[in-house]
Formats: C-alpha cells, structure tokens, sequence
C-alpha cells in the first residue's frame, strides 16, 4: 500500500514537471517565433526603402508634394493678399514679375482694343500703396491675386482629398477585414452588397449626394469618402482572404491568438503596402472629383477658392485671358501627376518580385 502511494505521487511529480517544461517549451517557440517574424518584418522594411529611394521619379513627386502641402499649410503668411478680396480698379491685370519682366508671360503688358501693347500697369492708381504694384499671377475679373487664390485653392484640394481618404479607409479597411477574415455566408452576403454599390457610377453618386445635401467642404469630402470606399474594401479583402491561410496566421491560432490581435497585429501590417499605393492612387482621384464639382458649381461654395471653381472663371474668358484659365490647370495637373508618380514609386518598392536588391 505504501509502495503505491509512493509510486503514485512519483507519477504525478514527473507528469508536472514534464507539463511545466513542455509549457516552457512552447512559451519559448512562441517567442521565438515572434521574434524571427520581427526580424523578417525589419530587414523586409530596409528593402522597401531601398528600392524606393532608387525611384527618381517618386523622390522628385514626394518632393514636389510636400512643397505643395507646406504650401498649404503656411498658406496665410505665403501672400499679401486674402482669397476673396476685391479690387474693381486691379481687375484681370497680367502677370507681372520684375525678375522675370524680359519674358512676355511675366512683363504686365497686354494688348487694349486698339491692337497696341500696353502695360497693364501704368494706368493703376497707386497712391495709397507703399509699393508698386505686381501681381505674380494677375488678377480675376473681380480684382482679385490669381496666386492667393491658386494658393487657397490648393489647400482646399488636398484638405478635401486627405479627409475624404481618411473616411475611405476607414470604412473600406474595417469592411474589407470583416469580409475577408470570416468569411462563408456573410463574406458572400457582404461582397454582393458591394457589388450593388459597385454598379451604380460615383460620380452620378457624388452629384445626388451634393443635391440633397448643402454645399459645403463638408459635405463634398463625405460624398466623396462614401463613394470612393468600395475599392479600398475589395483590396483589403482580396488581401485578407490569401494571408488568412498563410502559416504565420495558422500558427498564431494556434498560440490562441485571438481574431482582433491577428488582425491588428499579422493581418494589416502586411496589407499595409497595398494600402499605401491603393491611398496614393486614390487622394489625385479625390482631388480631380473635388476640382470638376466645383468646376460644374455643385462643388466647393463661394467665396471659398477652389481649383476647379477657378479653372471655370478662366474657361469663361479664356479667349481674352487665358493665363486665368493656364494656372490653376497646371496646378491640379502637377499635383495629380505627382501622386500617381508616387503611387508607382511604392507599387514597385512594395512588389516583392523585384529585382537587383
């Protein structure tokens, strides 16, 4: 009877033991799995800046883009002048830049009804100003800095695309995770749903979204958030549903990892890429919906300085004044350039089949 007793509490001993280190065991691959992801994910992000610094033409575009956002930003102290004041006497003046007077797009001169070159300037009353007056840009028909405005106007257009992409991945990455992840039934259910919105055109959408609503920056940036979110959510799900059933997330449920740590913690940093181009391609079609509403008059309000508000007024008149028209289009085409560049740029930095690294 003693014998048993001994041999039993042996048993139980050695069966703790041998269930402690195999807990230590597994504890120990866990973390050293953790850790050999890490530094997968580490020496992964030194490849991605490396052939993304190689990219000329991404570094000149995130160059020519953060000029345009300190612009933006520092837009108050960049110019004299306010977006909406009014000069009746200074109305579609030419551009005029004493530096750069020798050529003919920046010496003040027009042409008056008798067919004669004439400076635009020298009939101006400039007695109550402190210096001559020279607008870089000229003015519009109400005697307003064509720069200011272009200016504002860029402003305006990177703060609405910015916002509207904020809310697009918001909605598009939390729906296309959910999809994606569960999958079955509500996956099916919630990519027919898609599908419906998929079928009727945005920017049919947008302008209905506009009408019912009051025009304001407001409501623009949600009527474009709302109808631009679709694509956002099928990449993300597209994604999901192929990382779902890689080892790394199989091994992590086996840890007992729950759904919202994968998600956070596996799932999105390696859709991050994606994510990346899919913003970057996105805000210039934000930025070219929010220009053609304005440019249509269901867009940004007035007084507000819009680019596509002020391409309209250029396209008026641009048989008389065409550098009214000139400006601003070259403003918005650079910015839309310069994105679709730098969405290129990340694309290909972001592409894992690249080569020469």
């Amino acid at each position: 009877m003693k014998s048993n007793l001994l041999n039993n509490a042996y048993n139980n001993s050695l069966l703790q033991q041998t269930t402690h280190l195999a807990s230590e065991d597994f504890s120990f691959q866990e973390n050293k799995l953790t850790d050999y992801a890490d530094s997968l994910n580490t020496s992964n992000k030194k490849r991605i800046l490396k052939r993304f610094l190689r990219s000329k033409s991404a570094m000149v575009s995130l160059i020519i883009i953060i000029v345009f956002i300190v612009v933006a930003l520092f837009a108050p102290w960049l110019t004299d002048y306010s977006p909406t004041e009014q000069r009746s006497n200074h109305t579609n003046l030419p551009p005029k830049i004493e530096s750069l007077s020798t050529y003919s797009w920046f010496d003040g001169k027009r042409v008056n009804r008798g067919g004669e070159v004439v400076d635009a300037y020298e009939s101006l009353d400039q007695s109550d100003e402190s210096s001559p007056v020279a607008y870089a840009l000229g003015t519009d028909s109400l005697g307003r800095d064509m720069l200011t405005r272009i200016i504002y106007g860029i402003r305006i257009s990177l703060l609405v695309s910015f916002s509207a992409m904020i809310i697009n991945c918001i909605i598009g990455v939390s729906y296309g995770l959910i999809s994606g992840w569960v999958g079955g039934k509500i996956d099916t259910l919630m990519q027919r749903a898609l599908e419906v919105f998929f079928g009727i055109p945005s920017l049919v959408m947008i302008i209905l979204l506009l009408l019912a609503l009051k025009s304001t920056i407001t409501s623009v940036v949600l009527a474009i958030a709302l109808t631009s979110w679709m694509d956002t959510a099928r990449v993300v799900r597209n994604q999901t549903l192929s990382l779902r059933e890689e080892e790394f997330i199989l091994a992590s449920k086996l840890f007992g990892q729950s759904s919202l740590f994968i998600l956070f913690k596996h799932i999105l940093p390696n859709i991050m890429g994606t994510l990346a181009v899919q913003i970057m391609m996105g805000i210039p079609f934000a930025i070219f919906y929010e220009a053609f509403l304005s440019f249509i008059g269901v867009g940004i309000p007035v007084p507000h300085a819009s680019l596509g508000s002020l391409i309209n007024d250029g396209y008026q008149t641009f048989l008389l004044y065409p550098h009214k028209m000139w400006y601003p289009a070259a403003a918005i085409s650079i910015i839309m350039l310069a994105f679709n560049l730098l969405a290129d740029g990340l694309r290909d930095a972001f592409d894992t089949k690249s080569e020469g690294d």
